[in-house]
């Protein structure tokens, strides 16, 4: 009965874990390191939620208003990094490098914001393949 009770215990640990580890998918599978992107527009939405925040930025061309999906690191990490929700407000106006989703579309990896007054914000992963830039030295 022990042993039976052992098992279904690590059983369930096992599965605990598992669903985790799925569930966070790897740089290389969404987005696209030969496209890189520079943006420029305002920001009109972040979402500040698990497991990425997201910044939402209204960007004017010739073709009209696109909005691009920015997606950040975790809300822990920007934390850590001295990035809140209340860093980008709305209106905000930013420049945003990174790299575009794969099959193209208005989404990226945000990597460095550069806020009007010339401040860099590193917003990106790390350790999860995204590439190695130097932006993390640029904060």
């Amino acid at each position: 009965m022990k042993k039976q009770l052992f098992n279904v215990s690590i059983l369930c640990l096992v599965m605990l874990f598992s669903g985790a580890s799925w569930a966070h998918h790897s740089f290389a599978a969404e987005f696209d390191v030969n496209r890189p992107i520079e943006i420029t527009g305002q920001v009109v939405k972040v979402q500040w939620i698990n497991p990425h925040a997201w910044i939402h930025v209204e960007v004017v061309n010739s073709e009209g208003n696109e909005i691009w999906k920015i997606e950040g690191g975790t809300p822990n990490t920007l934390f850590r990094r001295g990035i809140t929700r209340d860093t980008l407000p709305i209106g905000t106006n930013i420049v945003v490098r990174g790299y575009q989703v794969k099959g193209g579309g208005f989404a990226a990896n945000g990597r460095e914001i550069t806020l009007e007054n010339g401040n860099k914000l590193f917003v990106g992963t790390s350790g999860v393949g995204a590439p190695d830039d130097g932006a993390e030295k640029s904060k």
